[in-house]
Formats: structure tokens, C-alpha cells, sequence
């Protein structure tokens, strides 16, 4: 299976990746030089400089009708001087009463509100570049885009930059200011990859400068066009300080005696950044803290297997774009969740280092971190290389290194070694298979050392993963085809690993055409996945035949879709599926069906309705579960959104219900002044926990938070604290 995939795919890519002619960029834009004393930023672009600007205005629609005619005019113009890039957008609209700009708060979804996004590539090789976007409102996102199987945006990076925008009779328009401090690119070249997308939210119309075909678009720089004429801009001295000061005041229950232990802190640290050249970013930080840090969404895990939560860290999100390694091929050799955190629970940074960018053609992102020693944990140390070489236009081949040191972990019983991880992964890519087709190939394989003295006897093969993957990634047709391998003791000390031991093929095909003549339907999809996945032995453990016999995109947002699942399992241990013993499904063969329907409202309405229904077998007998979210949004800036999952069980071993509620309050007075709320509970672990934070931002970079969190336990009946924190925190960044 594997030498026939392998080959396969090189004679496929070996005529792709040559023979096919590169693809003509035909359109351009110029940056005017200005003196920034001509503007006035306040979104209007009033002032006579613009007006001597020529700008862009041939937009095309990539939905409804790809290559049609926008509804709605827009004008974009670029000027520049030695420090900034300005952006000024003119976005005609024939009724600006039916704007829709709902949201204010940094990097939220705009799956609800009129939106303008582009891209930057600055070093004009089509592989990676920073995205941009805002909203009538001058709500700011922004991301590191890179290309890649599926879409590799990580929206987690966060620039200093700043929109200005205005609402009036003629539709809205805006002022952008984004300083070169905040962008790495090469001096000597004056030309940069950009391009440009707007979208109507009520109409559902997507608008592209450059590459407006659904199999292109803003997500892939290879489509992009080009800013010319960018000379003699700087980026300074390229030097960051980002100091924090932190007081901090804690309540923690003592299970032992019910008594609570009280502390109170006072602390502060400091980041250093410097750009070594143009491309090659090194930080310091020394005693990092992440008080303001958002709080995981709980989660009822009804499976054997434990559940990945993302990363919400800044220290550790800057450079994720370059750790990815073989995206959508479920393997994760670096999870940075490793580092300073345990079960959820924070373990204090003592510093850490990092270097973050480019040299050539080479991507580089390497780290060094070392945690603090506490009543539980000894202090660690770790380590993390990434190398990804580049070459054709768009594929590379990398390495990824990890190690774990644990101090005195040789005085343990047994002794602890020092765990190394060692990761390759090829991707080869075009986008111009047969002329103008997207086709994506991926392997991989990582290996690691014993993670204890008792495991020497292993041997490599079972302390390794290695996988391949073809994708297809198309309008209307696209598909995948995978195969991955995990062996029996694979456990990478600074990764993730959901299940181990196993083969598992995996073919996708899915069909999605736009109607572009219905009035009613926008979009029809059809889907059908095979996902078997066998012992080591080649024994059948899991199969999951998928089927979405009908899924609707209605022209006005609104989304219904239906699939059925048939799903074999073979429990080969006693699974206590509750964790307290109090139901255990046993081995067994199990064979059963599901059906799922799921309904979305249109996401730019006021009040907004999500339901996924769920009737299977389950085990030994059926679950039904209905997961609901209710959104209200009655003024610009407040958005409440109250989550309810319920699943009823019955199984031959017994019944139970699970029940998770979470509120989500959202409070945004202005785009740099906000309140949040998050409280959630679930009847597993009989637990409340309340999160608050307000974000005052004084500049971009420059920020102060409250936050305060607060837990109850349930104690025979009644609710009891069981912890509770309230942080103050100061962050002030500085250029030179």
C-alpha cells in the first residue's frame, strides 16, 4: 500500500510540478510615496491626497457567480512612507442602512458582518503572508497565512497596526496605518504579493481582486497580486521591549481539610524581540505570565481517547505557522500545551528564548523554555527546532526536533532520560495540474527515544508514526486519500498523540456546485468518507463509513444538512466510560448507526440559532444528543451567546444524561475597550466556573486587564468555592 502510494504520487507530481507553465500575474498596484502630514486619519479620505490617487476598482464575484460582476463598487489605494503603509478603501454601498457590523473585538469571527481582508506577502514568494481585516466598525483580525493541505491561517498572531473607518450615505469606507515595524520582509525587493477581498454580508457576496475562482482566492498568496514601487522604507532599529507588571490575589480549597489557602503577588517581566536581519526575528521573555489568557471550553469527553485543546498563549502562538507539521495529517510531534501547563494547570516560565523567521528559503523557528520547580513538578527544560526547506514554487521538505529535560530526573526510581523527538515532513504541491487544479502530497515520519529505562526494549518501529496523504483541494470536486501508521508506544514527551497502535486508510470525495441561477439555493454539497483504521496486525479496531446524503447553503445563509454514519468498533479493554466505575462497557464487538441533522440560521441576523441532532447506537445500546446555541445580539458590540449540549444514554450496562451549559457574554464599547464573560457547568464534574476579563487597549500593544475567576464545587447538594482569582495586568510594548 505504501510503495504504491509513494509511487503514485511521484509520477503524478513529477509532470505537474515541471512541465506545467507558472502562472501570469496580471494585476498590479502602485504605492504612492506621500508625507504622512497630508493625512487626517479619521476613515473618510477627504483629503486632497487621495483624491490624486488613481486606486484599483476591477473586482470580480467569486460567489454568486464566479468571474460576475460585483452589486457594489469598491476602491482601493495604497500610499506609503518611510515608516508606514497606508490602505485607503472606498466601499460603495447602495443601501448603507443595511450594513452589517455587529462585532468590535479583536480578531472575532466575521462570519457575521460586512468584512474587507487582504494579504501581504512581502517576500513575493506565494508561500506565506500576513492577513488583514477589518469591519465597518473597525473590528481588527489579523493571522499568518501560509499555504498548505486546507486552509493555514493562524489568526493567534497579533500585529501592531491600526484601521480607522467611517459609516455614511454613500457605504463605508476606511483609513489603514500598518507600520513596517510590524512586518518581516527583505529591503531589496520593492515589490510585494497583496491582494484583496471584500464581502456583503446580506447578499452573501464574496468580491476578489486576484484570483476570484473558488478553487483560488484570498487564502492562497499564489494568486495574489502585486504592490509595486515600495522603496526606501525601514523598519528601524528593529528592537521590542514588552514589559508587564501583574497583582494578583488567590483563594484555592484545600481537598484535604475543606480549609482554603490563601496568596497574594505582586510581579512583573519583560520581552525582548529583535530582528537580527530583515527575516530573523529573536525574543526573550523572562518570568512569563499569562493571566489574561482565555479559559479552555469544556468539553464532555464520552470517548476513550483524551481531547486536544488549543493554544491560547501568545509567547507560544507567535511562530505556530512554522511548527505546523504535515497539516491534516493528525499527527502532532509539538503541542505546545506541553509546556507549562499540566492538566489545565499552569507551572510557572522561568524565561524562554526564541528565534522566529527566515534566511533564504529556509523557515526557521527554534526555542528554548525552562519552567520553574514547584511543590508538585520539578523545573524542565525544553527544547524545539523546526527547519522547513523550500523549493519549486510551492513545496519543502522540514525537520522538527524536540527534547524534555527534567532536572534531577536522574535521582528518580526509575530514572528519567532526557526525551528526544525527531520528525521529517515532505509536502509537494501545485497549483497547476491540469492547467489550473490544486493537487497537494504529504509524508511524514517521527521517531523518539524511550520516554522511561523500562522502555529500551522497544524498538524504533514502535516508538514511531509515519503517514501519507493525497489531496484535491477543488471547487466543485475535491477529495483526499491517507494512510497513517502510530505504533504501539508512541508518546513524543513534547507532543500529542490522540490513539495509538494502529493503520488507518482513510478516502474522501466530496461535491459541491453553486447554483448560480437558483434564487433560493447558493450551494448544494455531497460527501461520502471511509475511514478504517486496523491493529498493527492488520485487524480491524475502527471503521466509520460517512454519508451527507444532501447539505443546503440557502442564498440567505442559512444552512441545513443531513449525513448517516455506520461505525464499527472493537473494544478490546473493559471501558469505563464515566470514569467512577459506575458503568463499564465490556469487550466486545459493537456495530451500530447514526444520523445527524444539523441547522444553522444565517449568521448575520440578530438573533442567530444552531442546532446539531444526534440519534445513534451507542455501545451496547442508543444515544440521543442535541447540541443548541443561541445567539442574540441586540445592539453593535453586544453579542450573548447561551450554549446547551445534552445527551441521554441507555445502554444495556445502565443509564445516564450529560448536560454542559455555557453563557458567553461579549460586551464591546469600542474596538480597544471590551468586557467578557464565560460560565459554563456540566453534571460530570458537578463543577461552575465563571470567567470575566475587561481589555482596556491604551495603543495597539499597549494593554491593561482585569480578570477574575471564580469556581464552585458541588458539595452534597450545595455549591461551594472551590477557587477563585482576581489578576490586574499592565502591558506596555515599545519601538525603536
Amino acid at each position: 500500500m505504501k510503495k504504491f502510494l509513494f509511487t503514485l504520487s511521484i509520477i503524478i507530481f513529477s509532470g505537474s510540478l515541471y512541465s506545467q507553465p507558472q502562472e501570469i500575474v496580471s494585476k498590479y498596484i502602485d504605492a504612492i510615496p506621500i508625507n504622512s502630514k497630508e493625512i487626517v486619519l479619521d476613515g473618510k479620505l477627504d483629503e486632497p491626497l487621495w483624491n490624486n490617487i488613481t486606486g484599483i476598482k476591477d473586482f470580480l464575484m467569486q460567489e454568486p457567480i464566479e468571474g460576475g460582476k460585483p452589486t457594489e463598487n469598491t476602491i482601493i489605494k495604497i500610499a506609503y512612507d518611510e515608516n508606514y503603509l497606508y490602505i485607503g478603501a472606498i466601499f460603495y454601498d447602495s443601501e448603507p442602512d443595511e450594513i452589517k457590523a455587529f462585532k468590535m473585538r479583536k480578531d472575532a469571527p466575521l462570519n457575521t458582518d460586512d468584512r474587507f481582508m487582504w494579504i501581504l506577502d512581502t517576500y513575493l514568494d506565494g508561500r506565506n503572508a500576513y492577513f488583514f481585516e477589518i469591519n465597518p466598525r473597525g473590528l481588527m483580525g489579523d493571522g499568518l497565512l501560509t499555504i498548505g493541505q486546507g486552509r493555514s491561517l493562524n489568526k493567534d498572531w497579533d500585529g501592531i497596526w491600526r484601521p480607522w473607518t467611517h459609516i455614511g450615505d454613500f457605504g463605508w469606507s476606511a483609513e489603514i496605518r500598518i507600520p513596517f515595524h510590524t512586518l518581516n520582509f527583505d529591503p531589496k525587493i520593492s515589490t510585494w504579493g497583496i491582494n484583496f477581498q471584500r464581502t456583503v454580508r446580506r447578499k452573501n457576496e464574496e468580491i476578489l481582486w486576484s484570483g476570484h475562482k473558488r478553487n483560488q482566492g484570498i487564502y492562497r498568496p499564489q494568486n495574489a497580486g502585486r504592490l509595486n514601487n515600495l522603496n526606501n522604507i525601514s523598519q528601524g532599529l528593529g528592537l521590542e521591549l514588552v514589559g508587564y507588571g501583574k497583582a494578583e490575589t488567590q483563594k484555592v480549597e484545600n481537598e484535604s481539610d475543606g480549609s482554603y489557602k490563601k496568596n497574594h503577588s505582586i510581579d512583573g517581566g519583560l520581552d525582548i524581540n529583535y530582528n537580527i536581519t530583515s527575516g530573523l526575528k529573536a525574543s526573550l521573555t523572562l518570568n512569563t505570565d499569562f493571566a489574561e489568557t482565555e479559559v479552555d471550553d469544556r468539553q464532555i469527553n464520552l470517548t476513550r481517547f483524551p481531547i486536544r485543546f488549543p493554544e491560547k498563549r501568545d509567547f507560544f502562538l507567535e511562530g505556530a505557522n512554522i511548527y505546523r507539521f504535515a497539516p491534516s495529517s493528525g499527527v502532532y510531534p509539538y503541542f505546545s500545551r506541553k509546556i507549562g501547563l499540566q492538566s489545565g494547570n499552569p507551572i510557572p516560565i522561568l524565561y524562554g528564548g526564541r528565534v522566529i523567521g527566515k534566511i533564504g528559503k529556509v523557515e526557521v523557528a527554534a526555542q528554548q523554555v525552562k519552567t520553574r520547580e514547584t511543590d508538585f513538578n520539578n523545573s524542565e527544560d525544553f527544547s524545539v527546532i523546526r527547519i522547513k526547506q523550500n523549493f519549486l514554487k510551492e513545496s519543502s521538505i522540514g525537520v522538527l526536533y524536540t527534547r524534555r529535560h527534567t532536572n534531577k530526573g536522574n535521582e528518580f526510581v526509575p530514572p528519567l532520560p532526557d526525551r528526544n523527538t525527531l520528525g521529517v515532513d515532505l509536502t509537494l504541491n501545485t497549483s497547476t495540474f491540469l492547467k489550473n487544479q490544486n493537487l497537494q502530497f504529504q509524508a511524514f515520519a517521527v521517531i523518539h527515544n524511550p520516554n522511561t529505562y523500562d522502555e529500551i526494549k522497544n524498538n524504533i518501529w514502535d516508538r514511531s508514526t509515519r503517514g501519507l496523504r493525497f489531496n484535491f483541494p477543488n471547487d466543485p470536486w475535491s477529495g483526499s486519500l491517507s494512510y497513517r501508521e502510530f505504533g504501539l508506544f508512541y508518546d513524543p514527551a513534547v507532543g500529542f498523540s490522540r490513539r495509538n497502535s494502529f493503520r488507518r486508510v482513510e478516502p474522501r470525495i466530496r461535491f459541491s456546485p453553486i447554483l448560480e441561477k437558483s434564487a433560493l439555493i447558493r450551494e448544494l454539497k455531497w460527501e461520502i468518507s471511509f475511514e478504517n483504521l486496523m491493529s498493527l496486525k492488520w485487524k480491524k479496531l475502527t471503521q466509520n463509513i460517512r454519508l451527507t446524503p444532501l447539505s443546503i447553503r440557502f442564498e440567505s445563509g442559512d444552512e441545513i444538512s443531513y449525513q448517516i454514519i455506520r461505525n464499527y468498533e472493537k473494544l478490546l479493554y473493559n471501558f469505563n466510560i464515566l470514569g467512577d466505575d459506575s458503568i463499564i462497557i465490556p469487550i466486545g464487538d459493537y456495530t451500530n448507526w447514526s444520523h445527524q441533522i444539523e441547522l444553522e440560521t444565517a449568521n448575520y441576523r440578530k438573533i442567530v440559532y444552531e442546532i446539531e441532532l444526534n440519534v445513534e447506537g451507542f455501545w451496547s445500546g442508543s444515544r440521543t444528543e442535541y447540541q443548541n446555541n443561541l445567539t442574540f445580539r441586540p445592539f453593535p458590540g453586544i453579542n450573548l451567546s447561551l450554549g446547551y449540549n445534552h445527551s441521554n444514554v441507555n445502554l444495556k450496562e445502565g443509564s445516564f444524561k450529560t448536560n454542559l451549559i455555557r453563557f458567553i457574554g461579549d460586551f464591546d464599547f469600542t474596538p480597544f475597550i471590551s468586557f467578557s464573560s464565560n460560565i459554563q457547568y456540566d453534571d460530570i464534574s458537578k463543577n461552575i466556573g465563571m470567567n470575566n476579563r475587561f481589555k482596556y487597549t491604551i495603543t495597539p500593544g499597549s494593554d491593561i486587564y482585569f480578570v477574575y475567576n471564580h469556581n464552585w464545587i458541588d458539595d452534597s447538594g450545595k455549591y461551594k468555592t472551590s477557587s477563585l482569582l482576581g489578576a490586574s495586568k499592565i502591558t506596555y510594548t515599545h519601538r525603536f
